[in-house]
């Protein structure tokens, strides 16, 4: 295994912990203390290491893909030197030190889990997900590739709908497979021009594209305000502060504001 520098402060058990809260992923398995995933047709295996993590392959292909999952995109010094003259995020942070928030490697499996999750619970939109995987994806040693843009376009709505999805949802991921949007192109736009060109998208609205925002491009300013879980994170820390309206208060660190408030009711 090739070993990969992390910048301080860095927590491999509650960066990964997304991976085994809500049950075992198929794309990205927690699996004997590491963590797989599959790039290229090749099973990659991250672990725990003094100053970093060893990656099993470590090269250009899989590189980036670690970098994601390890959210290497965020500076956590700043956010914490901010936090420190808030006395809640203050105790936060101080609990969940070296929380990087993992981000999605690809543009299509974000989106196509973030509409499972619509009005469901991460448990029920989980397992809607892997069963997706298992029917369309690529299994890879232990674990599995999240099937392509490709393979999703030439399914039948029917066929989703057997996995569990409800027609509208299925309807959805198929529309997105065959949208006529380059998805990766996103990432050169504006925060408010990644969410006009997706709300645009038939099933995609505020709380999705919100989403994209933080845990695939993992814009600084994102702000998921509509999402239930972080709602009720607010109100239980910061009591009748209205979540809408808090992004302003949590300025310029709301996406690294959200994910440590929520991480922060899943490990009390």
């Amino acid at each position: 295994m090739a070993h990969l520098s992390v910048p301080g402060p860095f927590d491999f058990a509650l960066t990964t912990e997304r991976f085994r809260v809500f049950g075992p992923d198929r794309v990205s398995l927690w699996h004997e203390g590491g963590l797989l995933r599959a790039v290229g047709g090749r099973e990659m295996r991250i672990e725990p290491a003094p100053g970093g993590v060893d990656v099993d392959p470590l090269d250009e292909g899989t590189e980036p893909v670690v970098h994601a999952l390890l959210g290497l995109a965020f500076d956590l010094p700043p956010f914490y030197e901010w936090a420190a003259h808030d006395d809640v995020l203050a105790e936060v942070v101080a609990r969940l030190a070296g929380y990087r928030p993992s981000l999605a490697p690809d543009p299509f499996e974000m989106l196509v889990g973030a509409i499972a999750a619509q009005q469901v619970s991460l448990f029920s939109a989980l397992a809607m997900r892997n069963r997706l995987v298992e029917r369309f994806g690529v299994r890879v040693g232990d674990v599995w590739s999240f099937p392509t843009r490709e393979r999703i376009a030439a399914a039948r709505e029917e066929e989703l709908t057997a996995l569990g999805f409800s027609r509208s949802k299925a309807a959805f991921v198929v529309g997105l497979a065959h949208a006529g949007i380059d998805l990766h192109a996103l990432a050169t736009l504006t925060d408010d021009e990644v969410r006009a060109r997706l709300v645009a998208l038939h099933g995609i609205g505020e709380w999705t594209a919100e989403w994209f925002l933080a845990r695939y491009l993992a814009r600084p300013n994102a702000w998921p305000w509509g999402d239930l879980a972080l709602r009720k994170a607010v109100a239980a820390l910061y009591g009748d502060l209205d979540v809408r309206a808090a992004g302003a208060r949590f300025h310029p660190f709301e996406n690294l504001t959200a994910h440590y408030l929520l991480l922060s009711q899943r490990i009390p």
